[in-house]
């Protein structure tokens, strides 16, 4: 690969707290090491109307503490055709933009991937998800805050439970994987954990939370994992008030929704970010081309795209057993 003088970075998918941390790493390391900087606003849609914008060490000042993403993120149908993939490299090469940094999950990673196999342009990818389900980094950027809201907002919905002696269930972010929903289960002392990772049937359900509540006769978290495979809280809300085994208890459902996705970054997930954005950038200097950075055992690593999103990453099934355990 050619000598990289000038490089763009950008953020795609779901926003998660830490991009601007990691963006911020990226521009500054960028310029250590007398490189220009661009960035792309809007990702992928960014680069198809080439909404560009120099950086330098101060354009990144003061945004390492704020949540979402100074770079914007938006979904391009645009990119997903050829055309509009050709439209986006001819404005990075007009640009005299020679490689990307990309921060996202595997729907940014498969769409750095192609644009590398059909244009040739090199990207780096820093894995930026609260769902922490990407192979090749034991945490994604945002994840840590993401868990520590559910689980403030769990220690909160506990206190109205027991008030009430109510049944809560209680739905957080995780469509294809239960990492959120795990560990906030055991930080937030929940009853029950519902992942998408494990068949749990309705019926055992059931008997299990009528178990819980009529031995203790008080209140109980249920957590569950938004891509379980009842559909969620809401509908496994709906499948228990329609059973009359459960016409004495009293049943709320809380889904925590984006409130996960916002707020000021932790400071786990501020240091990771910026490991990780620095990393990105010396790796591309050092010729390294279509790979993410990740941590793995407190180490910088490089995983090919491909293995990123075609792997599973699994969950800790220790800490499963360690809910039923504990509840």
């Amino acid at each position: 690969m050619e000598s990289i003088s000038r490089i763009g970075v950008f953020t795609s998918g779901g926003d998660a707290p830490g991009m601007n941390a990691c963006v911020r790493a990226v521009v500054r390391t960028a310029t250590a090491h007398d490189l220009e900087i661009v960035g792309i606003r809007r990702g992928y849609a960014g680069m198809i109307d080439a909404d560009f914008v120099d950086m330098d060490a101060r354009s990144v000042s003061n945004i390492l503490q704020k949540g979402g993403t100074v770079l914007k993120s938006a979904r391009s149908e645009g990119f997903k055709t050829p055309e509009g993939r050709r439209q986006a490299a001819e404005n990075l090469r007009s640009a005299g933009i020679q490689g990307l940094i990309g921060i996202g999950g595997d729907g940014t990673f498969r769409g750095t991937t192609l644009f590398y196999d059909e244009q040739g342009i090199p990207s780096i990818g820093c894995p930026g998800t609260i769902d922490n389900d990407l192979f090749g980094t034991d945490e994604t950027i945002g994840f840590d805050t993401a868990l520590n809201t559910a689980i403030e907002n769990i220690d909160r919905i506990r206190d109205t439970a027991d008030a009430h002696d109510r049944l809560f269930l209680v739905e957080v972010m995780g469509r294809d994987a239960g990492f959120i929903a795990l560990n906030c289960g055991i930080g937030g002392g929940a009853e029950l954990v519902l992942v998408p990772e494990t068949l749990t049937e309705m019926e055992d359900i059931k008997q299990r939370i009528h178990s819980l509540m009529s031995a203790q006769a008080r209140s109980s978290i249920v957590v569950v994992a938004e891509g379980d495979e009842h559909g969620g809280a809401t509908r496994i809300g709906d499948a228990l008030s329609a059973d009359p085994a459960f016409d004495h208890i009293d049943l709320r459902v809380s889904i925590l929704g984006h409130t996960q996705r916002g707020g000021a970054p932790s400071a786990r997930d501020r240091v990771l970010a910026s490991r990780l954005g620095a990393a990105a950038v010396e790796s591309m200097i050092e010729g390294h081309a279509n790979v993410m950075v990740g941590i793995i055992n407190n180490e910088v690593r490089l995983t090919p795209m491909r293995n990123v999103w075609s792997r599973k990453k699994n969950i800790n099934y220790e800490l499963l057993k360690l809910t039923q355990l504990l509840s």
